[in-house]
């Protein structure tokens, strides 16, 4: 092979992994592949799919030395059947697949009513030709095995990574033989443009291999003179850097540690990667740099992790990453050893550090951290940086690393002041030991021309003057409350307003929230001396609280939305409870919700009802797009629910459905929802940059921080607003020329905080000015100061260490009080995972299918656990495979703790808080159980 062969093949990589799963030709690669990386691979597949394994391939592939190998990979291309791809490949011309590309985004915006409408084995035999024979064999096996629904889903993915040029058609035509209904949205003629888009939950998103390229169109402006266009990849040239973005680099090039502060959009990645580039080339021969960029997000580290991998991989040096989602597959060590520059989530350093994995971070000649404000309090960033700092007051011989950190703001925190703002920038100076503050100074004027601050505008909106909806649901809110107050009268002990010192509550607050939240949490640790009675009464609190949350919800819903999406949060809830272990209780809080559901439904769809606020809001986006119709928007709001509540409401407005929203929400679980998926992400930004179509992306908080999006004109701020470094990030989401951002909201207290929030932007600029003309010396100093004092505050910290409580105690069900098992039942697992080793407590629980089953490490999760109870069914964790292993992972969450001895109660939301004995899982010891048991089973059958 030719290294221009080798240079193509590295530049098409992308292509090659959206069409290839590598298992499929893996046995016609035995001769230049081992068995371990076949069996790497084929794990790769299996835990994250064809994708991430055909990326793992070609990395294995270009690496290979020996000879024919480049042949031998085209011929087993040929032999498995990917003609269009071998073609593609021998005259490095992608044309043909690229033309695919719109047939692609259409059938997955088609992928519900594909699932629902298509049977696979019907169409199978006439588009087979367009697939390879062992994707029809996995078709028809999980047709057959899991259902038509989920044969269809395999057909997709199938059809997804087609590389011949006729499947479009092919699929039309049998589609019309079937005389299936699906064939009238499959336009193979007129494409894509005029389908709309479909929502795609998180189940569906996960299952289309769709590589996620994380380049920003403003950034790639920004970045250079010279841009390249986005279509096949061109031939490389470097990129010329602009004369603010030398200046920004400057000073980490000359060695100093350093924080780069400048606005969003403005290229800062760019200016990392010289300043990594200039680290590496400064080392003598014989010596070598090792560079850790730390990214806060997935999402975030995904794309830097690319950025990286694209720049340096020309010039010679080794990339990788670690993040969260794979760490438990890799090894760390040998990761950080091998390559010249590593990416991480920032946790992944933490845990190395601490189990000695990395011994120090002296290994380490450069440390850039993204999103470097994040380093305060219990961030990983300063627990990073805490050992940095260790061991530089420590007197260490041992080098430590450079540090530069990278920020669109580094805030002001609770400033009133200049002088506490200052105080707090040094702060943040001292946690990464910087000696000096960059901004663009002396290149403003180029700044300026391609860094455009959008215009902000303030719109107060009245509220509804009536809310009959709201008058509804806070009657059976005041009923419910009666009923959880009557509990009380029987006991005559407390009442349900001394449970919390929250007052002033209203129905649909916050504060309403923050109350029932501490309420509920007060009534789980309530005893009495009968205990079936105890079982009983915290049952009925929980039930009636829960339902509490879940009315309060619902305003807070209406208020920001339609009446019909509360309505239909509601009517979700009560089918869930349903569902469920639907005791007396429930079933009487269920009859009168339905008995108030006919009057709720004719209020949710009186036109008179509609909000104030989505009229505003459907105002500005008419008016927007009305000046320009290739407007592009970021809407921001508050909550998941709002989040979707929106997105039906655009699409279901005729005004506006033609903005086809794409959404955007974090990964983290709460109480109330699920997050997206990082598929689900990745596929969402992707969607949001290629498809023109998308105008619009509704998103929480996960979007205004880091995450490069496609280039927007027009910021919306629907109830949303936090700290001056979120105002600053959430605005420089804007970038095009003529920006603007629009802050709406009924709450005069919400504008009055973003005015505030502009004033202490300024404090902070002009903090930093004045900190820049400070002497150097006495910069340091300073920092100085403060580092020896933080350390000191620390480490008498840490001679208070809690004190382990040997103590038996029990865990209860958190809703009946059912007595689950005790603490010397429970070992842990791999240090993070709480597991029940005790015989009985496999009578506790019953277990459901796991929504979403995945493998990750040593773990498979498989189902769900719930409290035995036939009228409780609370949620206690998951049950899952560890190596050989079938256990209970129980999340403490979920459990009253009970002492023993003396009978107190206690709650803990996270195990880390709760200070008993924990005893390491032990694999002899579960072994022995089992034998034990196997022992018991034959005496009796004696």
């Amino acid at each position: 092979m030719t290294a221009e062969q080798r240079r193509n093949l590295h530049a098409f990589r992308g292509y090659v992994s959206k069409i290839l799963d590598p298992t499929y030709i893996l046995s016609y690669m035995t001769p230049w592949f081992r068995d371990d990386v076949v069996q790497h691979i084929q794990a790769e597949k299996n835990n994250k799919g064809p994708m991430e394994a055909a990326s793992l391939f070609l990395q294995v592939l270009l690496e290979l030395q020996e000879e024919g190998w480049f042949r031998g990979f085209l011929d087993a291309l040929h032999q498995a059947g990917y003609s269009g791809l071998c073609e593609a490949i021998e005259s490095w011309d992608f044309q043909k697949i690229e033309k695919l590309e719109e047939y692609r985004l259409l059938l997955k915006r088609l992928q519900p009513e594909f699932k629902t409408t298509i049977n696979p084995k019907d169409i199978l035999p006439e588009i087979s030709g367009c697939l390879i024979s062992q994707e029809c064999e996995e078709i028809i096996q999980i047709s057959s095995n899991k259902g038509l629904m989920a044969g269809a889903e395999k057909m997709i993915e199938c059809l997804l990574r087609s590389d011949k040029e006729n499947w479009p058609k092919t699929l039309k035509l049998a589609l019309e033989k079937e005389e299936s209904k699906f064939s009238e949205l499959w336009m193979v003629e007129k494409g894509a443009e005029n389908v709309q888009m479909k929502d795609l939950e998180d189940d569906e998103m996960k299952t289309l291999d769709i590589q996620i390229v994380y380049k920003e169109e403003p950034e790639n402006q920004n970045l250079s003179q010279n841009p390249c266009p986005s279509s096949v990849p061109p031939a490389y040239s470097p990129l010329k850097p602009r004369n603010f973005q030398l200046e920004l680099a400057l000073p980490a090039q000359k060695g100093k540690n350093t924080i780069i502060c400048a606005p969003t959009g403005c290229g800062k990645t760019f200016v990392a990667l010289l300043i990594c580039e200039h680290h590496l080339k400064q080392f003598p021969q014989g010596r070598k740099g090792k560079v850790v960029f730390f990214a806060v997000q997935l999402p975030l580290y995904e794309q830097q992790k690319s950025a990286f991998s694209e720049y340096f991989e020309r010039l010679g040096y080794k990339v990788s990453g670690i993040s969260g989602e794979i760490a438990d597959s890799v090894s760390v060590e040998q990761i950080v050893e091998n390559n010249d520059i590593i990416i991480l989530t920032p946790q992944i350093l933490v845990n190395s550090l601490k189990d000695g994995t990395i011994p120090s971070l002296s290994i380490f000649t450069l440390m850039i951290f993204d999103e470097c404000h994040n380093t305060n309090k219990n961030h990983p960033y300063n627990m990073i940086m805490f050992n940095y700092l260790d061991q530089k007051l420590g007197g260490s011989s041992d080098s430590l690393p450079q540090v530069v950190g990278l920020t669109a703001s580094v805030g002001v925190g609770d400033a009133k002041n200049e002088a506490e703002a200052t105080e707090y920038i040094c702060r943040l100076c001292a946690s990464l030991d910087t000696s000096v503050l960059t901004t663009v100074r002396d290149n403003l004027e180029e700044l300026e021309e391609v860094f455009y601050k959008p215009q902000k505008f303030f719109r107060k909106v009245e509220s509804r003057t009536t809310d009959k909806f709201k008058c509804v649901i806070s009657q059976l809110m005041a009923e419910t409350e009666a009923l959880a107050k009557s509990i009380f009268e029987e006991l005559g002990t407390v009442t349900l307003e001394n449970l919390s010192r929250i007052q002033n509550r209203n129905f649909g607050t916050q504060k309403y929230e923050q109350w029932i939240i501490a309420v509920q949490k007060a009534c789980m640790v309530f005893q009495m001396p009968d205990k079936d009675e105890e079982s009983r009464i915290c049952k009925a609190l929980f039930l009636y609280t829960s339902h509490l949350r879940k009315y309060n919800d619902a305003l807070i819903i209406s208020e920001d939305a339609r009446m019909k999406d509360a309505l239909n949060y509601l009517k979700n809830f009560f089918s869930n409870v349903r569902a469920a272990g639907f005791d007396a209780i429930e079933q009487d809080l269920t009859q009168r919700f339905e008995e108030k559901l006919v009057e709720l439904e004719d209020i949710s769809v009186d036109p008179s009802n509609e909000n104030p606020k989505l009229k505003d809001l459907c105002f500005i986006l008419q008016e927007e797009y009305h000046l320009n119709r290739e407007t592009r928007t970021i809407l921001f709001v508050k909550t998941r629910a709002l989040v979707d509540a929106l997105k039906k409401w655009i699409e279901e407005n005729p005004k506006l459905s033609f903005l086809k929203p794409c959404i955007l929400t974090g990964r983290g679980r709460t109480n109330q929802t699920m997050g997206m998926t990082l598929p689900a992400q990745k596929c969402a930004l992707d969607a949001f940059r290629t498809n023109r179509d998308s105008k619009i992306l509704i998103a929480t908080s996960v979007a205004d921080e880091g995450i490069d999006i496609a280039q927007c004109n027009l910021v919306i701020l629907y109830e949303y607003v936090g700290n001056v470094i979120k105002m600053i990030q959430t605005r420089g989401r804007g970038r095009a020329r003529g920006s603007k951002c629009f802050l709406l909201t009924s709450n005069a207290d919400v504008i009055e905080k973003e005015q505030l929030n502009i004033c202490k932007e300024k404090m902070m600029n002009d903090s930093i000015s004045s900190l820049q003309r400070w002497n150097e010396a006495v910069f340091k100093e300073k920092i100085h100061q403060i580092q020896v004092q933080e350390k000191l505050i620390r480490d008498n910290q840490g001679k208070v260490k809690p004190v382990v409580d040997k103590n038996n105690k029990k865990l209860l069900c958190g809703k009946c009080k059912t007595f689950a098992c005790y603490t010397a039942d429970i070992r842990v697992v791999e240090e993070c995972h709480f597991t029940v080793v005790r015989d009985a407590f496999r009578e506790c629980f019953v277990t459901k299918s796991h929504p979403k089953p995945k493998k990750f490490g040593n773990f498979e999760k498989k189902s769900k656990i719930f409290c035995a109870r036939k009228d409780c069914l609370h949620d206690w964790g998951i049950h899952m495979t560890y190596k050989t292993f079938e256990i209970p992972v129980i999340k403490i969450e979920s459990f009253v703790v009970e002492d023993v001895a003396t009978g107190a109660q206690t709650l803990y939301s996270k195990w880390k808080d709760f200070n008993f004995e924990k005893i390491p899982f032990d694999a002899a010891e579960m072994s022995a159980g089992a034998q034990d048991l196997n022992l018991q089973a034959m005496n009796g059958l004696e």
